[in-house]
């Protein structure tokens, strides 16, 4: 069982750790020579779609190429030329990845590899929280990456279909400032500022201001939304061998809820119709950031680094959410929700590059801390029931003044992890790793006076061989394992066991042009167990369904082609089915997962007229998704095209995109009695400054 005193362990454990590594650098066979590191003031502008800035969720300065594992990068360039604005629209970019499965409904719902991964999101390399609940804002982040399958041996107590790292803007050493106006489709309105100059005159002190504001409607009548967001940044000049960066954000999100509609009257009614009320209580969340990154780089060649994080949050609103329909008639609930919770994340790791006789050594060894609590207090109200052709606002909502569910919950975990990078030879690359984690998951039952302890620990870890079979191709096979803890009780009030996950994976990484065209390929076979699912006796609780196979397919290709032509894209085949039922009596063994399409494919192109950034520059593409299985019914697949045009000189550029260019109206996934609509044709203009 884990203690509160366990923030206080971390600084031991490292120094075990250190004094581990100390005793194998003494050996007298090993030379270790020092590794070069740039600090993050040194990242230069990119307008690539392969990306400059190191790849942070590797915690490895191994290249993308000879990494035994899939992983997509998603760089601002791409973001930039698609006029992204949510994560889902940075994960549309990633075959194999399906994102708002469940609509426009302000939170990040993400499914990798068939297995949800809502929760397994990181910034900067650190957990945002063990549940997420604010959307994450992309107009601070640099680059979106996406590691798939099993990650606990980095990152401990994620889910096994991979993790999503959102590496945020850093200062640079060169003065810059960026101003943009937006206006689009359903009254978007969006303004935007990214400024930052040096401190010192190398550019390694350095300060750096983004920020956001905008407000929108929605296709869907009485939707909106509203957001704003700043995050200062500032690097200190500790010396050539130290990088150390503040980070901070804070942000503001309110909206309403864009419910869906009835699964049975797909195409039969409105798009336009708002299952809610007007004046129901609109969600309003906020959430806060304050932390360090930290790298020092010793005269005997290790490098330390250090990431640290604390981080705040609460939501609240209601959801009113649709219940059976008969004839036109649709009965409706609603859930009144207040949660709010604070986090501490915190990695240490040590590094080093060393050569064995024949091999080379990239070694890791780290220890993790995370302090995750949350308050939740929920209510059961009511209101009338509404005709879905005539719809008649106006109905109260009463809520009760005692609470359904009001919890605490406080999630601990302490992990320690060593992984050696070796390449042997010309020809060969050997990964191997282990981690130990000890988590503890306290819940406290406010309205029962009751407390319950989950405590769990796990070893888990991964193994890959990778061989350059011709010059620049490189088949592999890789195995991994993940650990997950499960929270709350079931309605017997018994802990859950854990999760736990495995995936063999085998591929070629074809680096067709070294730094410019990557193409890979992949097959998996990925397994989960002691996995939970709303309780159909009572969904205030949860139960285990069991275990769940994903196996597929995936290719991916990121490339500059030449000066004019840059693209990325993929496809993906999934088969995700219930392998072993835990007792829920909505599913069965041979049952397709619920939002997993069999088939995904996405392509995003851009071609400069002029072969460099200045000039004009055309951008089109595709998003397609198969057929999916939810809750029973069926979600038919569909296929979107997406266009754009940019002009850009010095220091002005202005930008006009087209999304879902032919209007086709389609479903992204959906619940139990609400299918979540797709977007409908939406276009955007940005005007800005560049300085």
């Amino acid at each position: 069982m884990l203690r509160p005193s366990i923030p206080f362990a971390v600084s031991g454990l490292l120094l075990v750790s250190c004094a581990s590594l100390s005793a194998a650098e003494s050996v007298g066979a090993i030379v270790l020579p020092e590794t070069a590191v740039d600090g993050v003031a040194a990242y230069a502008d990119d307008d690539s779609f392969t990306g400059s800035i190191p790849v942070q969720v590797t915690k490895s300065n191994t290249p993308l190429a000879e990494t035994a594992q899939t992983i997509t990068v998603v760089p601002r360039a791409v973001l930039d030329s698609q006029q992204a604005l949510s994560l889902t629209d940075a994960l549309q970019n990633v075959p194999g990845v399906s994102a708002g499965t469940y609509g426009r409904r302000g939170w990040d719902d993400l499914i990798i590899r068939g297995q949800v991964a809502s929760d397994s999101l990181f910034v900067d390399g650190l957990r945002t929280s063990s549940s997420n609940r604010v959307a994450q804002q992309l107009f601070g982040t640099e680059q979106v990456e996406v590691l798939k399958g099993p990650a606990s041996l980095l990152y401990g107590l994620v889910m096994p279909g991979g993790v999503v790292n959102m590496v945020t803007k850093r200062p640079k050493a060169d003065p810059f400032a960026n101003i943009d106006f937006t206006y689009g489709s359903n009254d978007l309105r969006q303004g935007t500022f990214d400024v930052g100059t040096p401190l010192s005159e190398n550019g390694k002190a350095a300060i750096r201001l983004n920020g956001l504001s905008s407000a929108s409607n929605d296709t869907t009548d009485h939707v909106w939304s509203k957001s704003s967001y700043i995050a200062p940044s500032l690097s200190l000049d500790l010396g050539d061998d130290t990088d150390f960066t503040l980070l901070a954000s804070h942000q503001d999100r309110s909206y309403i809820r864009q419910q869906g509609i009835p699964p049975s009257e797909m195409g039969k009614v409105s798009r336009h119709l708002f299952t809610g009320e007007p004046d129901q209580d609109p969600y309003h969340g906020q959430e806060n950031r304050l932390g360090y990154a930290l790298t020092h780089r010793f005269d005997n060649g290790w490098t330390f680094n250090q990431n640290l994080r604390w981080q705040d949050y609460r939501l609240s609103g209601q959801l009113v959410a649709a219940g059976v329909l008969t004839g036109a008639t649709l009965k409706r609930s609603v859930t009144d929700q207040q949660l709010s919770g604070d986090n501490i994340s915190l990695d240490n790791n040590l590094q080093r590059t060393f050569n064995f006789g024949l091999t080379e050594h990239e070694v890791t060894a780290g220890v993790d801390y995370l302090r995750s609590r949350e308050e939740q207090v929920t209510r059961t109200c009511t209101v009338g029931s509404l005709n879905i052709y005539k719809p008649v606002y106006g109905s109260t909502i009463v809520c009760p003044t005692t609470p359904r569910t009001q919890q605490y919950t406080t999630v601990r975990m302490l992990g320690t992890y060593l992984r050696d990078n070796v390449k042997i030879g010309d020809k060969w690359n050997l990964q191997a790793g282990l981690r130990f984690d000890q988590t503890a998951t306290y819940t406290v039952n406010q309205l029962k006076d009751t407390r319950t302890n989950a405590p769990a620990d796990a070893t888990t870890g991964s193994v890959a061989v990778m061989y350059e079979l011709f010059e620049n191709v490189r088949p592999y096979v890789s195995y991994s394992t993940s650990f997950f803890p499960n929270t709350g009780t079931d309605a017997s009030g018994s802990v859950f066991e854990p999760e736990k996950g495995q995936q063999w994976e085998g591929g070629i990484k074809w680096d067709l042009v070294p730094g410019k065209t990557l193409l890979t390929t992949a097959i998996f076979d990925l397994r989960r167990q002691n996995v939970l699912e709303t309780d159909p006796n009572d969904s205030a609780y949860s139960v285990a369904i069991g275990e769940q196979r994903t196996r597929g397919f995936e290719v991916g290709v990121t490339s500059d082609l030449s000066d004019r032509l840059s693209l990325m894209g993929g496809y993906s085949y999934t088969m995700a089915v219930i392998t072993k039922n835990g007792g829920s009596t909505d599913t069965a063994v041979g049952d397709r997962l619920n939002n997993v399409p069999r088939h995904t494919a996405t392509l995003h192109a851009r071609y400069r007229l002029d072969g460099k950034p200045q000039g004009w520059s055309l951008e089109g593409g595709f998003r397609a998704e198969g057929e999916k299985y939810t809750y029973g019914y069926r979600v038919a697949g569909y296929a979107v095209a997406d266009v754009g045009v940019a002009y850009e000189q010095e220091h002005w550029r202005a930008g006009f995109n087209v999304k879902n260019l032919f209007d086709r109206e389609y479903y992204t996934g959906g619940v139990k009695n609400a299918v979540a609509l797709g977007d409908d044709r939406t276009m955007m203009m940005t005007v800005g400054y560049r300085y």
